[in-house]
């Protein structure tokens, strides 16, 4: 990767929205009021939004001129074939179904294969993918390799599956048991970290060894393929789009959050390789829920931002750019002695929340209590990746069963932010250093039973 004083962004500005930072006493009450969940605030609330990456792209002046072109036809629509064309060239993948956002595709998938009491393993599986397979009152299982979890080791791609984990689980359970595999590339959970061209190979020809289907999440595909062209030496001379091919030829299907890696504000798809039988299953059940095969919950507009958006995202400046700003708020929080997620990931930088705050148990919320004072100290948002997005209770004992990892998520959106909005974040992370053993940490008083962390309610300890 160059050095990012070597270039510049690689697009001009042409529109501004603008911004403003509340005061101190305002932002302590907001977040009061919102039960110290960042979800609960308002955007206008916030100076700094990192969040997500997912939906909060700027598009760019092509793809808003492609939303001119919109066909809003209930069926057949121009833009859907053009978006079918994309998907083709890029993935290589025969059939789409293109729904309203990434989670409905894997509603769809997961109603097609995943029933009651069976296992889906993958690498490390992100909220929504594991909130649909508990939904199904199946379990989840997260095999990334153990470098995966260890966020100070230099492993070149800590997304990969462990191997020999996989095929313990494939030999002791039959395809009654568990129907199929998924693979999320990059891996979001463990800090957006890549997956490698060999673990990917490797996966496939177990799986299919064994007769199961694999599939990949493909949210930030383009971001994978950017690490396995920087990081393998087989293929650091290979354009981006040779690369994804080859890396989509390995699975059955996928699932895609267009929302990250097309550059688009809404939408996803589920596609399959060549099978038409789970094609027409899959529209089936888009039919209910989402929309026509030709449409799936989009507007004509939107499928077209997405067609265009897929190529962008696959342009080697573009990447070059986007992950090097990641990697610039990284390398930033590391020299003050930030304890992040290494090598830093592709989407976000990923704070390690217990070396951070050691004071506080994992029972106190440790990544929430960052992400509150975040807020209070600069009116930055990020989110929570630790006990409340992935502990839960046990169903059997009733004992809370907490993560491995305890991260706070600061989640870049593309082509939105400057560097000097990054040196703001960093400066924030100075501020509450000076201070940290003053955080006391939160106590839950409310959380849903799936996916809690979007709706939880929190207090602060000792009020």
């Amino acid at each position: 990767m160059r050095s990012r004083n070597s270039y510049a962004e690689p697009y001009r500005i042409k529109m501004v929205e603008p911004i403003s930072l509340k005061g101190r006493a305002e932002r302590e009450d907001l977040i009061k009021k919102a039960y110290y969940n960042i979800f609960n605030l308002k955007a206008e609330d916030i100076y700094i939004d990192l969040l997500t990456d997912s939906g909060t792209s700027a598009m760019s002046a092509n793809q808003w001129a492609g939303m001119m072109l919109g066909d809003e036809s209930y069926a057949g629509s121009r833009n859907f074939y053009k978006l079918l064309a994309a998907v083709q060239d890029i993935f290589g993948y025969k059939y789409l179904v293109p729904t309203h956002q990434g989670r409905a595709a894997e509603n769809i998938l997961m109603s097609m294969f995943v029933i009651e009491n069976q296992k889906v393993p993958g690498n490390m599986h992100f909220d929504t993918t594991e909130g649909h397979i508990r939904l199904r009152k199946a379990q989840p299982l997260n095999l990334v390799i153990d470098e995966g979890l260890n966020t100070e080791s230099n492993h070149q791609f800590k997304g990969n599956v462990d191997l020999e984990r996989l095929e313990k689980e494939l030999k002791a359970n039959d395809s009654s048991k568990l129907p199929l595999i998924i693979i999320t590339a990059t891996c979001n959970n463990n800090g957006g970290q890549p997956v490698s061209m060999d673990n990917l190979r490797n996966a496939s020809k177990l799986a299919h060894k064994y007769g199961r289907p694999l599939f990949i999440d493909a949210a930030r595909y383009a971001e994978n393929c950017y690490f396995i062209q920087q990081r393998d030496p087989v293929y650091r001379n290979k354009p981006i789009r040779d690369i994804a091919r080859e890396m989509f030829s390995y699975a059955d299907g996928c699932t895609m959050s267009s929302k990250k890696d097309a550059l688009v504000n809404i939408g996803g798809f589920l596609a399959f390789k060549d099978n038409e039988e789970w094609y027409e299953k899959a529209v089936q059940m888009q039919i209910c829920y989402e929309g026509f095969r030709t449409y799936g919950g989009l507007a004509g507009r939107d499928l077209e931002a997405i067609a265009r958006g897929l190529y962008e995202g696959t342009e080697a400046g573009y990447l070059e750019d986007r992950i090097g700003q990641v990697n610039y708020l990284g390398q930033k929080l590391l020299d003050i002695g930030v304890p992040c997620v290494t090598p830093i990931g592709g989407h976000g930088v990923f704070v390690d929340a217990l070396k951070f705050l050691p004071h506080l148990p994992q029972n106190f919320f440790p990544a929430q209590a960052l992400v509150v004072e975040l807020y209070r100290e600069a009116g930055i948002r990020s989110v929570e990746l630790g006990t409340c997005a992935f502990g839960y209770t046990d169903p059997v004992t009733g004992n809370e069963v907490y993560p491995s990892q305890e991260l706070v998520r600061l989640t870049i959106p593309r082509r939105v932010y400057t560097d000097r909005h990054m040196d703001f974040v960093v400066k924030a992370f100075e501020e509450i250093a000076g201070r940290r053993e003053n955080i006391r940490g939160l106590e839950s008083t409310y959380q849903a039973d799936i996916l809690r962390h979007f709706t939880a309610r929190f207090r602060l300890r000792g009020q």
